[in-house]
């Protein structure tokens, strides 16, 4: 493993231009496409193909075509999974999701990050601050999750939202950026 692949996986800062993380977007890139070519009934081949493309997949995990990803093995799903079409996983830190939850079509997650400053921004370095989902999340449709959120167990996040910090157990939030609505009961 080379130097810049280290960085990244440190969430450090990396150099996204490296050959060897190139090649690693274009495998996945591959990968995306022939899951993204299936067809609905090749279920078999679908859970083969997004084992060999996410670093962990729980049981009964779904995730229809369109879907793209930098990396894959940064993703990890648990039990239950799923995310309707459309969804765009951008994983050079990485993106956790627990049981049971669902994501509406669109729903983009993103990892990578700049610097703030613009010359240090213009030397072209990133680095990945990770994503967290719990367990029983649902994330509504085109809604984003930005770098280094954690979304608590039990959380609905409004389709549409923006979120920017974490979101606390058992709430539902929405908005640009996403607010606590309102506190999941059980009525």
């Amino acid at each position: 493993m080379g130097r810049e692949k280290e960085r990244m996986l440190a969430g450090e800062a990396y150099d996204p231009t490296d050959p060897e993380l190139r090649r690693e977007r274009e495998r996945a890139r591959d990968r995306c496409r022939r899951y993204n070519e299936t067809a609905q009934t090749e279920t078999d081949r679908r859970d083969r193909l997004l084992r060999e493309l996410f670093g962990a997949v729980g049981d009964d995990a779904t995730v229809l075509p369109p879907f793209h990803c930098d990396y894959g093995y940064n993703v990890g799903v648990g039990d239950d999974f799923f995310a309707n079409f459309g969804c765009v996983f951008l994983d050079a830190g990485p993106i956790a999701f627990g049981d049971n939850c669902m994501l509406g079509p669109g729903v983009h997650v993103y990892t990578p990050t700049h610097p703030l400053g613009p010359e240090e921004r213009a030397a072209g370095r990133e680095f990945g601050d990770p994503v967290t989902v719990g367990d029983d999340v649902w994330i509504g449709g085109r809604a984003v999750l930005t770098p280094g959120v954690e979304v608590g167990d039990g959380a609905v996040v409004a389709a549409g939202a923006v979120v920017v910090d974490d979101v606390p157990a058992r709430t539902v939030v929405g908005g640009n950026p996403a607010e606590v609505i309102r506190e999941v009961d059980d009525e």
